[in-house]
């Protein structure tokens, strides 16, 4: 079986865009998801401001606080960055989102994710193509 003229080039070319996209992308996932945890923040009752202090971002390949869900044993993958709310000390952040018996809910997690989703979209589908087009420019 023979190769098309100039597709051993081509082969190259695309094997580099997966870590030239990745290298480009962790900027627009830590400011997709400081921006999704400023809307959570901005949202959120505050009382006293525990659970507000408590929203935390986890960038690509970073570990998640030992407080969130998996107890510190999840890592971001290195197209992801997580937003966690709760520490230690504060652990009513999904009973204030989704309330209780005894108390009505007050979203603060799905709003400011869905407020902030379209910019950050656009954010990542804007990074992913740059390193596409950069990585087809060096390589070609």
């Amino acid at each position: 079986m023979s190769r098309l003229k100039g597709s051993k080039a081509l082969e190259l070319r695309l094997e580099a865009i997966p870590a030239e996209v990745l290298k480009h992308l962790k900027p627009a996932l830590l400011k997709g998801a400081g921006e999704i945890a400023d809307n959570m923040r901005a949202l959120v009752p505050v009382d006293e401001g525990d659970l507000q202090a408590s929203i935390a971002v986890t960038g690509p390949g970073e570990t998640t606080p030992a407080y969130a869900v998996g107890g510190g044993s999840t890592i971001a993958a290195p197209n992801q960055a997580l937003v966690t709310v709760g520490n230690p000390e504060v652990r009513t952040g999904h009973m204030v989102e989704f309330g209780t018996v005894k108390s009505e809910a007050q979203p603060f997690m799905r709003p400011g994710f869905r407020i902030a989703k379209p910019r950050v979209m656009r954010r990542i589908a804007r990074a992913v193509g740059q390193a596409i087009k950069k990585a087809g420019v060096a390589n070609g």
